[in-house]
């Protein structure tokens, strides 16, 4: 019986033949077109944090206001962690002839890909939402409740269907053998919307965290942010998945003793109970973008 050859892709989330994951091969020019970016969004998103501290709520925001923000955020922090399918995207689209339709066509997808995100910023405002008012209400339970949140995040950091969908977003090549079908003028977006898919079901959990943490607290956007990256493009991250969420779930079981580490579910001590839980002190409540 004759060898088998190798195969020329690698398994989800496994490097290629060469040792190298789609992050390292993706065409120098896309990536570094995508990290411009992410960084211009980062630049908007800390001149926002500055305007706006960290604390409960919607931040005085209505919600197109916040889902702006939000859009932003996810700007920043997963358009790295798209370079793995941009750049075997980017390689499919080769033998398109005209550069200004290969461009058009990848502005598609990755427009496809933060609309999911807009839809689940939606969904982000709505728990702001509420932890402000769990916060001025019952700020004793608050903190408690924040634990338990932290704890679902991190259990699902270790279940099956987090491993499936994270295998899914550290495996392009399979996506683009499934999208390979899409036709018409709206394929692209309907591949973007079909890996944020993906990308939201791995990614939940984190953006839970975020919230309980507080929106537009930088710091933990950029620990955050890096912990998708390495997840996504790092040759051991489905491992590393899971040690996040162990830390996640230790974190929680400190949490509530220590109600200032969750501000997205805490007043504080300079922050009037009475007033309005999507506002904070320095805000004027006439602003509702």
């Amino acid at each position: 019986m004759p060898a088998r050859t190798p195969s020329r892709h690698p398994s989800p989330g496994q490097p290629d033949a060469a040792g190298r994951t789609a992050l390292a091969v993706m065409p120098l020019p896309g990536l570094l077109v995508l990290l411009a970016c992410a960084l211009v969004a980062w630049y908007f998103t800390i001149l926002a944090a500055a305007r706006m501290p960290v604390g409960p709520g919607t931040m005085g925001l209505g919600l197109f206001g916040y889902l702006v923000g939000w859009e932003l955020m996810m700007s920043a922090m997963m358009l790295p962690a798209l370079a793995p399918l941009l750049g075997v995207y980017l390689r499919s689209l080769r033998s398109v002839p005209n550069g200004w339709i290969r461009t058009a066509r990848t502005v598609a997808l990755v427009a496809g890909y933060l609309a999911v995100w807009a839809l689940f910023g939606i969904l982000a405002y709505g728990a702001a939402a509420l932890g402000g008012t769990l916060a001025a209400r019952a700020p004793a339970a608050a903190p408690w409740v924040g634990a338990v949140l932290l704890a679902a995040a991190g259990a699902y950091q270790l279940t099956p269907l987090k491993n499936f969908c994270l295998r899914h977003c550290r495996s392009p090549v399979t996506l683009l053998l499934h999208v390979s079908g899409y036709k018409g003028p709206l394929r692209d977006v309907r591949t973007g919307i079909y890996h944020g898919a993906y990308c939201t079901g791995c990614c939940w959990g984190l953006m839970l965290v975020l919230i309980v943490v507080g929106t537009m607290n930088l710091a933990w956007m950029a620990v955050i942010a890096a912990v998708v990256l390495l997840e996504k493009t790092w040759r051991h991250g489905v491992a590393f998945s899971r040690v996040v969420g162990v830390c996640v779930i230790v974190f929680a079981l400190v949490a509530p003793f220590f109600p200032e580490l969750l501000p997205g579910l805490h007043l504080g001590p300079v922050m009037d109970p009475d007033m309005d839980p999507g506002m904070t002190p320095d805000m004027d409540p006439g602003i509702d973008m």
